[in-house]
């Protein structure tokens, strides 16, 4: 993993680049991806695919000597930055320049133009020092770029399991020249997959690189209605390569299963964590799952001092920070395994006591005098609880939400099973 980051982050890695493309080729070469490339023609609710976009030259000169080199760092020109040729004065050059609010040496990273490429601007980034000692007078400015109609590429690698349901892993493999900022989670699920392809599964399990939010947005709106109905649950790996704690953030829905196992999994591996819920650590891709119906965690190790600077390089990466991360979530995918998936054949609810089913647990009335012990309160959650699934979910996961051992859980849900309202597959 090490390795792969310090080959690709360093890459000029813009939405739609030569750099992205090399990322995309490097990967393909470890595992076999398919390449779902979108052609800049494409438009979907309003998201526009922006051109491809390189830089050639960037820089700012004073009386024929180069102050600033934009092109030394892919951060130091601002992302899809208009080419510009001219003299400026220091007002106005300082109009077109960004610098790091938190640290004089740093590079900050500028990216809103890759989702709003009708309406651009040219720029540099560079570090406050440099800005700071810009004096009065003319500068020569030359940012030189090359631009062609853009093709978006989202890479996705399925191991197939016995079933069709699917759980995602998402990574974001743009991020222009940086180590932790997406690429670590990329690598990380690479890992897994790479893990599982000798390892025959129940379950199928998917990862799906792109670039942040304009990548998954593509990728699901390209997907028909049955296709997305299988995947049932994903967790988006982000950052995963620093020191920091690990972060695990819920999802918007109340009831995931890879969110119980990768709980289990952490603590049983004895690692620290945050429990958040959902956009509470961080806003990233998973509001595009969640808004096309699939539940998504997050797992990271955000918030790190490095985001979104110059700093988020490689010298920041630790080697056991990447592997704690492939183990828990190998963790997650051994609880997963273990347990069978609970698939609601019905609509509604059902009258439960009636004789055809007899499947009601009576709680009983406390104005009658009836005794209440806890394990029936739990069971008439877990009678409950079954009409409002609204996706197959761990056995492991249902037993965890209501309190109850899985082999209770298994045992009722049998039951259903046994009158044709459920499988357990």
């Amino acid at each position: 993993m090490l390795q792969i980051l310090r080959d690709v982050a360093p890459l000029d890695r813009a939405v739609c680049s030569l750099g992205y493309d090399k990322a995309v080729d490097y990967f393909c070469e470890l595992l076999p991806f398919r390449v779902i490339a979108i052609p800049s023609s494409q438009e979907h609710n309003g998201w526009v695919i922006p051109p491809s976009w390189d830089v050639d030259e960037a820089r700012i000169a004073k009386d024929g000597k180069t102050v600033y080199d934009g092109a030394a760092h892919p951060l130091g020109v601002i992302g899809l930055s208009k080419s510009f040729s001219g003299t400026v004065g220091l007002e106005e050059l300082r109009q077109h320049l960004h610098y790091d609010h938190r640290n004089d040496d740093w590079i900050p990273f500028h990216y809103r133009q890759q989702f709003r490429s009708w309406s651009r601007d040219w720029g540099f980034c560079l570090p406050k020092r440099v800005y700071d000692q810009l004096i009065p007078g003319n500068y020569e400015v030359v940012i030189r770029t090359r631009e062609t109609p853009g093709t978006l590429k989202i890479l996705e690698y399925k191991h197939r399991g016995a079933l069709d349901y699917t759980i995602v892993l998402g990574g974001n493999l743009d991020h222009a020249g940086v180590a932790n900022d997406g690429v670590s989670g990329c690598v990380v699920g690479l890992e897994v997959m790479r893990r599982l392809r000798e390892r025959k599964t129940k379950l199928t399990y998917a990862l799906v690189l792109s670039p942040g939010i304009i990548g998954s947005e593509f990728y699901l709106a390209g997907l028909s209605p049955s296709e997305r109905s299988l995947l049932l649950e994903g967790v988006f790996l982000e950052m995963l390569g620093s020191s920091t704690q690990l972060a695990l953030q819920e999802s918007r829905r109340g009831m995931v299963s890879l969110s119980h196992a990768l709980k289990h999994s952490l603590e049983h591996m004895g690692l620290s964590f945050r429990l958040g819920q959902f956009e509470s650590i961080i806003v990233n891709d998973e509001y595009i799952w969640e808004n096309y119906g699939v539940p998504m965690l997050s797992f990271s190790r955000f918030p790190y001092p490095e985001y979104h600077s110059d700093q988020d390089n490689i010298s920041i990466i630790s080697e056991t920070s990447l592997n704690e991360a492939a183990d828990a979530l190998m963790g997650a995918v051994d609880w997963l395994e273990a347990s069978p998936v609970v698939v609601k054949k019905f609509a509604g609810n059902i009258c439960l006591s009636n004789p055809r089913y007899d499947l009601y647990v009576d709680y009983g009335q406390i104005a009658l005098g009836d005794n209440h012990s806890e394990e029936r309160r739990r069971m008439r959650c877990l009678m409950d609880f079954v009409p409002a699934l609204d996706r197959p979910v761990s056995v492991k996961a249902v037993a965890d939400h209501v309190g109850l051992s899985e082999a209770v859980t298994i045992e009722y849900l049998q039951r259903w099973a046994s009158k044709g309202l459920v499988e357990l597959l």
